[in-house]
């Protein structure tokens, strides 16, 4: 941690907004973030506050959107005592029984940096992202603040996926997850936040937070498929059970979560 900074908690914590930009989800519509104090410093704790207003983490920073006329993005968290498995998710997570899954701490390792950079380039090709350098990767996915780890998913010797998490006291957080594009069959994406909704559970943590959900953007459809699924609207996390539809959110009689 810089001891540098200036301490804060949330109670104190300043605020700022970017200039509009194009939104990478929405193709003709702008976006405006609102960013935690930069220069404040940040705690896991303030984290864990902040991510009850559907706050996210990039890097060092806690981001919310906050879009004018817009509000599509959708911060969504898997109550993990709840959770059940669709028969879908059931058929992944018995298709990758034979995979390690190992907790490592949030340190640079090459072939994971390759894994990364092979997944972008599949994924992001001519994107502005597909040519990571090191600092680069470990900048997105780490933080100086943070208490992240690596989920690392082995196939033997082969590395098949790894998930960048992060621990919120209460919950654990999906940072970013990335996998081998030969190993699509495998739905790794999926069977990582099946992973990771289990290891919350193992923890005692109480909820699994996806990010956002963009119910106009295909690349987010899959966060919709976990349920119940707690989604944050009108400044109140409401649930989702299985068969309901995010526009049924409108009515008051939903029960309020935690």
């Amino acid at each position: 941690m810089d001891k540098n900074r200036p301490y804060t908690d949330e109670r104190e914590l300043r605020f700022f907004a970017t200039a509009p930009r194009p939104c990478s989800y929405l193709e003709g519509r702008d976006t405006i973030s609102v960013f935690a104090d930069p220069d404040a410093r940040l705690t896991p704790a303030i984290y864990q506050q902040l991510a009850r207003f559907g706050f996210r983490r990039s890097g060092d920073n806690l981001y919310v959107p906050a879009c004018p006329g817009c509000s599509q993005c959708i911060p969504v968290r898997i109550p993990t005592a709840r959770f059940r498995r669709s028969r879908n998710q059931q058929r992944i997570w018995n298709r990758n029984r034979d995979l390690v899954c190992t907790v490592l701490p949030a340190e640079f390792r090459q072939d994971h940096f390759e894994l990364y950079q092979r997944y972008l380039a599949s994924r992001h090709a001519g994107g502005g992202m597909d040519q990571p350098t090191r600092e680069e990767y470990l900048g997105f996915l780490t933080s100086y603040w943070s208490e992240t780890f690596f989920l690392e998913f082995r196939s033997g010797s082969r590395l098949a996926a790894v998930a960048a998490t992060d621990r919120l006291g209460n919950a654990l957080s999906a940072v970013y997850t990335f996998f081998d594009p030969d190993m699509q069959r495998r739905s790794l994406g999926t069977y990582a936040i099946l992973r990771q909704v289990e290891l919350a559970r193992e923890m005692g943590n109480d909820w699994h937070y996806l990010g956002y959900w963009i119910p106009g953007c295909d690349k987010m459809r899959y966060k919709s498929r976990f349920r119940p699924l707690e989604v944050y609207r009108n400044g109140k996390w409401r649930t989702l059970e299985p068969g309901q539809q995010i526009s049924d959110l409108a009515s008051e009689a939903w029960p309020d979560s935690r």
